[in-house]
């Protein structure tokens, strides 16, 4: 069983600090059985920040976009008229109470702490908890989901470090932030999402980048041979821990030598 001060003792051999900003992405289950389940995690990272330091975690709402792959698959092997009235009952993204997708229990956690604030996006939103929180997560431009009006250039701003707690590179939304920066053209795409702005649910469209996670988890090896990553045990789950700063320089990099141009 992994308890609050095994916890504590990893973080800090990691180099989880007082005063640190951290992104965190991670899988519970990964860590193996911790006394107290994700509030006792969350406990001890914010602890191991202390008062002075921000936790933040993805909370996205893939599902809430008929645009995203979790749509696709939702209504894969429905006639028109059963997409269509699935569609229908998609609910408005709310900050507030709309649950996260496929993020996991410890950022749902985080989420719904009493001092959590979360940003606007109705497809990529963050919750943070800690003095930085409301600068993170302010302003998140819904026609800019990982971009830089989005928490990931306030996190890039702000030195944040990138936590990786028993997932891979594959989770790394920091690189993200890359794909907007290594080159003045990037491939772009229209998306669309429902949400409510006061007047009722209603579907709003917009045009951003093409994201696209795909090399993520090649990019991410190149990276940590690059020596810039921390890694140590949290419980039985591998953590990794590194500057979002390097993290998304070394991305930028990488995709101007690696991802062809766009014909």
């Amino acid at each position: 069983m992994v308890n609050h001060a095994r916890l504590r003792r990893d973080f800090a051999a990691l180099g989880v600090e007082p005063g640190q900003v951290v992104l965190l992405h991670s899988s519970l289950s990964s860590i193996g059985r911790v006394e107290g389940g994700e509030h006792t995690v969350v406990a001890a990272l914010r602890e191991s920040l202390g008062p002075d330091g921000t936790l933040t975690v993805p909370t996205g709402t893939s599902a809430n976009s008929d645009t995203s792959p979790a749509y696709r698959a939702a209504v894969a092997g429905m006639t028109a008229e059963e997409a269509e009235a699935f569609r229908s009952r998609m609910p408005a993204y709310d900050p507030g109470s709309t649950p996260s997708v496929r993020m996991g229990r410890i950022p749902e956690c985080v989420r719904t702490s009493p001092d959590a604030r979360r940003s606007a996006h109705p497809q990529t939103s963050f919750a943070a908890v800690g003095p930085q929180a409301a600068r993170i997560t302010g302003d998140h431009a819904r026609d800019c989901l990982l971009g830089e009006r989005s928490p990931l250039a306030r996190l890039y701003e702000a030195g944040a470090l990138v936590l990786l707690l028993g997932v891979g590179y594959d989770k790394c939304t920091a690189f993200h932030l890359a794909e907007y920066r290594y080159r003045p053209d990037p491939p772009r795409r229209g998306y669309r999402a429902v949400v409510d702005d006061g007047e009722g649910r209603a579907w709003c469209e917009f045009e951003d980048v093409q994201v696209d996670d795909s090399d993520f988890a090649r990019l991410g090896a190149d990276f940590e041979r690059a020596g810039d990553v921390r890694c140590g045990p949290v419980g039985a789950a591998r953590g990794r821990l590194f500057p979002l700063v390097a993290a998304v320089d070394y991305a930028a990099a990488w995709f101007a030598a690696n991802r062809a141009p766009r014909p």
